[in-house]
């Protein structure tokens, strides 16, 4: 029997044991929010998680969260329980685990790059622990990445049939489309190769994704009739979803970004994106007098 890409997947990765019993590696600690069920796991490569989901027995669409550029820290964790609370299953990994200093790594003093390869495989470790819960629709699978990790839900869609890629101010910068080690595939190839829709949002304030930036991805998506929802919000600066942060955070752009994503999603798991049509929606909110060179870094 031949099986569709997403469920041969899956089938490969039960082989492999990912889906293997309760009684493996995965170590929880409980603990309860509301109507909301959070427990944090450790996956079977040691790469500990916040796992949320609604409380009950029902299933969920699924959200594999992937955290800014200072690890799974506090913003992150609240994201989760949020999309938890409004209906999905959520695993929210550290995927900079083997970063050896991590207190530098939350306070922002130092980084952990990322590679490509690196994140393919971590996210599909993610999808494989999450999908030893029972509260995981692993037919509706979203994978949203924020800053630094942005470009890796494409870079992971790419290889991996998922419902959509959602991203927060990332994967628009200019060395996303420089090959390096850590990036060894032409982002060309990566958006090209796109099966599933793709949610994106920006800020005309940002200091490291200027609007002609998101304007060529937004180019080469439509170019190669890429499904995409993107926004552009008028005085967003980098990182403006992020609540922890009061010099970044935006309140009236996060919550019409999150309405909007929200809303996006809700379109893709009732499929109004069908696997032949195309989609485009671009709304910016910027001004006449927009300077990319006057934006700067805020905390």
């Amino acid at each position: 029997m031949t099986l569709a890409p997403r469920r041969e997947f899956f089938a490969k990765l039960a082989l492999l044991g990912g889906f293997a019993a309760l009684s493996g590696s995965i170590r929880a600690k409980a603990q309860m929010a509301s109507n909301i069920a959070a427990q944090d796991v450790i996956c079977d490569n040691g790469m500990p998680a916040l796992l949320a989901h609604p409380e009950g027995s029902g299933s969920f669409p699924t959200v594999i969260l992937m955290h800014e550029r200072y690890g799974l820290v506090k913003h992150t964790r609240d994201l989760a329980m949020r999309w938890a609370g409004e209906g999905y299953a959520v695993l929210a990994p550290n995927f900079f685990f083997r970063h050896p200093d991590q207190p530098a790594l939350n306070a922002g003093n130092s980084n952990y790059d990322l590679t490509d390869p690196e994140s393919v495989e971590l996210v599909k470790t993610a999808l494989a622990t999450i999908g030893k819960y029972k509260a995981a629709d692993l037919s509706k699978i979203v994978v949203a990445g924020f800053c630094q990790t942005g470009r890796h839900p494409l870079v992971f869609a790419s290889e991996v049939p998922i419902s959509a890629a959602v991203v927060w101010y990332g994967g628009a910068m200019k060395r996303d489309w420089e090959t390096s080690r850590n990036r060894p595939k032409p982002y060309e190839e990566i958006l090209a190769a796109l099966p599933c829709p793709v949610f994106a949002a920006f800020g005309d304030a940002d200091h490291i994704i200027a609007i002609e930036d998101v304007q060529r991805l937004r180019n080469f998506l439509e170019a190669h009739k890429k499904s995409y929802e993107i926004h552009i919000y008028r005085g967003a600066p980098h990182g403006w979803l992020n609540d922890t942060m009061p010099g970044r955070y935006r309140k009236p752009q996060a919550e019409a970004g999150w309405s909007a994503q929200q809303h996006f999603l809700s379109e893709v798991h009732a499929g109004d994106y069908d696997a032949r049509g195309v989609k485009w929606r671009f709304e910016s909110d910027s001004t006449m007098d927009y300077d990319f060179s006057k934006n700067v870094r805020l905390e």
